[in-house]
């Protein structure tokens, strides 16, 4: 039976994405190891600007590359193996995602690591960016994580180690800086027009 109101759920229960598929919510949520997360209603005008900014210089990069974008609202089940709806209590909701192996592309969404994650922070959200979802992201292989920050007009980009362990970071940029992501360094991306 579909659940129509969060408050019909305990904050402090445990849930798997064969619960999260019954939720009939307006608002946007998140299970980081079954644990609920609910989003802000709808990000600033500026979070969606920036968004948008680093979207135009992306996708023009991938048309001559076989990698997929996808941005929120999009499911992305965090799994190290196969497993069901019930096994799985990772399901994310990225800002903007790229990934490269299409067998991790379902009709549901992502099941599996993307390649490059980015992340736009809200004031509801930069406390879960920087430490859930970085060690999230880390412990389940996203080769590369970019962290925005529309406020401080900066970003910090993360890229795994050779190990594939741990992030090390790989750089932090203000708006006067060009940036290019680890895993594409042919990709160029002035951040004076992301953060215009």
């Amino acid at each position: 039976m579909p659940v129509t109101s969060i408050s019909q759920l305990d904050p402090r229960g445990n849930y798997t994405y064969a619960d999260y598929l019954t939720w009939r919510f307006e608002q946007m949520v998140e299970l980081i190891q079954g644990q609920l997360f609910i989003l802000s209603p709808a990000p600033a005008n500026r979070h969606q600007a920036i968004s948008s900014h680093l979207l135009t210089k992306i996708l023009p990069y991938f048309e001559k590359h076989s990698c997929n974008i996808y941005h929120a609202p999009f499911d992305v089940r965090l799994v190290k193996g196969k497993k069901t709806d019930k096994e799985i209590t990772t399901v994310v909701q990225p800002d903007i995602c790229i990934i490269c192996d299409e067998s991790k592309i379902d009709e549901k969404g992502c099941l599996g690591s993307p390649d490059w994650i980015i992340e736009i922070l809200s004031p509801s959200t930069a406390k879960k960016d920087y430490n859930e979802k970085y060690n999230l992201y880390q412990e389940n292989g996203v080769k590369e994580y970019w962290i925005v920050n529309p406020d401080a007009n900066c970003m910090h980009q993360y890229v795994l180690n050779n190990s594939g362990l741990q992030y090390d970071e790989a750089g932090f940029f203000t708006k006067q800086d060009k940036v290019s992501p680890a895993l594409f360094p042919e990709l160029i991306i002035e951040l004076e027009f992301v953060f215009k």
